[in-house]
This record gives C-alpha cells, structure tokens and sequence, in this order.
C-alpha cells in the first residue's frame, strides 16, 4: 500500500487504471480466440486442449508484464511485482483472463476443430 506522501507525489488516476484494465481484457479476449484457432488446426482434445490455453494464457499474462509493466515500475522506483498501481489488483492482473476470454477460446477451438476435422 502506498504511502500518502507517493501519493501525493504520483496520484492513482482511477481512469488510467480503469483504461488499463479495458486494454488488458481485450488483448486477452483476442489472444483466447487466435489460441482457440492454434489449438482447433492443431487438433487438441480434453484436458490436452485446457492445458494450451492455461499456459498460453499465463504466457501472455507473462509478457504483457514484461514488456509493460515492470519496466514502468522499475522506472518508477517501485518493486517489480507491484502491480496495484496500474490495475485494480494483482490477481485480475495474472488471473482475470483466464475466465474473460474462455468462452471464446472454446467457440473458436471447436470450430477450427470442425473445420480441419471434417
């Protein structure tokens, strides 16, 4: 929890939080969709099939923060897994794509799945 003197310093902005977790929910959303295409023309079935988009899924996670968020937070001063200052918590940061872009991931896996199939 920041203290109140960096916040007077550097302010939350709850808009810019607000935008960045709209950013993030559509690069998830988008990216569950071009896994459900990969795993549909690879042909997964069952658990093989969750397995690819949990991991896929935690990978991007990975590298959205990576390339986006620790280098502002080490910019900045700040200990590199702090991600309160630019989401509305860690866990929506690491886990909320997971359950946003599922049920694309699926539409998409079982048509691709159909298609190179049938």
């Amino acid at each position: 929890m920041p203290s109140e003197q960096e916040l007077q310093i550097s302010p939350i902005v709850q808009e810019s939080v607000m935008h960045n977790s709209r950013t993030l929910y559509n690069l998830q959303s988008l990216t569950a969709s071009l896994f459900g295409v990969s795993a549909g023309i690879l042909g997964l079935e069952s658990y093989s099939g969750f397995l690819f988009y949990l991991v896929f899924s935690l990978l991007t996670a990975v590298l959205v923060y990576v390339l986006r968020v620790a280098p502002t937070s080490l910019a900045g001063g700040k200990p590199p897994l702090d991600t309160s200052r630019y989401f509305r918590s860690p866990f929506e940061f690491w886990t909320g794509g997971l359950m946003n872009g599922l049920a694309g991931y699926i539409l998409t896996w079982t048509l691709f799945y159909g298609l190179v199939r049938a």
